[in-house]
């Protein structure tokens, strides 16, 4: 596949991961806890995804390498608070197991294209 249809691709993988993850922001139980983990989860969701746009757009390769090392710290975040959600029962492992695996196959990708852009 060429460069410009991956980039669409994984421009859409990532908002697609930032709506799924604010819809099942709204079903969270209104608890303080989470309330406060949900919006972190929201934040670094909606970073990657924004992120990842800027880093298409960049004008330089550092540009670029600069803008993937915040998508890969956003997407770690985002997994990290997934994770979050899952061990403090909050929501049920079975409910979250695809926005894991898409967030850690986003994850991969997006740190092997830094790595690859040094």
């Amino acid at each position: 596949m060429e460069k410009e249809g991956l980039n669409e691709q994984f421009r859409n993988r990532t908002k697609s991961l930032a709506v799924r993850i604010v819809k099942m922001y709204v079903q969270l139980p209104k608890t303080d806890e989470a309330r406060i983990i949900g919006k972190q989860l929201i934040r670094s969701a909606t970073s990657s995804a924004a992120n990842y746009r800027a880093a298409c757009r960049g004008r330089s390769k550092a540009e670029f390498f600069a803008k993937m090392s915040i998508v890969v710290e956003e997407v770690d975040e985002t997994l990290f608070w997934l994770e979050m959600l899952e061990e403090t029962e909050i929501i049920a492992a079975s409910k979250l197991i695809e926005l894991k695996k898409e967030a850690t196959e986003l994850l991969s990708v997006f740190a092997k294209a830094r790595s690859n852009a040094k």
